[in-house]
């Protein structure tokens, strides 16, 4: 038998191999009721598939920049300034093949073979995989109610090893707990005084029932932030995602994109661009969750669970 590589013997994505036998079962006419990916129950915004169909009328699809098209990457400018108050140069965003795609493009820019990387967990399994086919060695730091399910800065102070990177999840998968704006700013200053390179996730970021979740940008220019279009903005399937960089990074980042990918899809970049025209009807979708959601509240407890 041939040779297969050790890096690429790392543990499935167990959703998705559930994920695989749900589609089986439904496939040969059995009800499913999927409850075992973050796929929102929305579509697409109307004018995101109306503009996703003019693109394909008009016949203009071919490669991109690896960066992605300028004109996404200043919406997504315009989108920080209106959310968060961040002023952002467009060159910073770098569109991505889901975030998934911006996961790996961070790992391979800010680590090497060997480096060590610290998690919370639970956290989303997939940080840990790919990292380890990547030879990082992984630290899970274990969080509890106690904490939030949040990483705290006294816990990472007592911790033996010297972390070379740091990954947040705000918020998070898969408790769905928040950071709140001063442990963020407390984690992103300890990142930096430490020299560790913090990876804030931020997909979720617009899914929140109360206070605005807090980005890991507010606090620090050599943070990355890794966002996608899949859930909030309710694109999942279209596969695309960006990322925020530091300044010092952009090229590096760019010639890994051109050689693992070319560019991102884009059909799904030139409808996006639409997606920011569509926020009272996300909004919308989110004021939907949260009924969801308060029913489940008071619901589940009755279920003994």
């Amino acid at each position: 038998m041939l040779k297969i590589s050790n890096r690429s013997l790392i543990p499935p994505f167990i959703v998705m191999d559930v994920m695989r036998a749900a589609n089986e079962r439904a496939a040969s006419g059995s009800d499913v009721l999927h409850l075992e990916v973050g796929q929102p129950s929305s579509p697409a915004p109307k004018k995101v598939i109306e503009t996703a169909q003019f693109v394909l009328d008009d016949d203009k699809l071919g490669y991109t920049d690896a960066l992605g098209i300028s004109l996404l990457r200043e919406k997504i400018s315009g989108y920080y300034r209106d959310t968060y108050g961040v002023n952002l140069d467009p060159k910073r965003i770098v569109i991505t093949s889901g975030s998934s795609g911006g996961l790996l493009l961070s790992f391979l820019s800010s680590f090497d073979v060997g480096d060590c990387v610290g998690m919370a967990t639970p956290g989303y399994p997939a940080y840990k995989n790919m990292l380890k086919s990547l030879g990082v060695k992984v630290v899970e730091v274990p969080v509890d109610s106690k904490s939030h399910f949040q990483l705290k800065r006294k816990v990472l102070d007592k911790l033996s090893e010297n972390l070379d990177g740091l990954i947040i999840s705000s918020p998070s998968n898969p408790t769905g707990s928040m950071i709140s704006s001063s442990d963020m700013r407390d984690l992103v200053d300890w990142c930096d005084r430490r020299g560790t390179r913090l990876i804030s996730d931020e997909i979720y970021h617009g899914i929140v029932y109360g206070e605005q979740a807090s980005t890991a940008l507010s606090y620090g220019t050599d943070v990355i932030i890794i966002n996608s279009f899949s859930k909030y903005f309710s694109m999942t399937g279209w596969r695309l995602g960006w990322m925020v960089i530091p300044e010092s990074m952009i090229r590096s980042i760019e010639c890994l994109a051109q050689n693992l990918y070319i560019s991102p899809p884009s059909l799904s970049q030139m409808a996006a661009v639409a997606v920011f025209d569509c926020m009272d009807e996300l909004n919308e979708n989110v004021a939907r969750y949260r009924i969801n959601r308060d029913i489940l509240l008071e619901k589940l407890p009755n279920a003994g669970l």
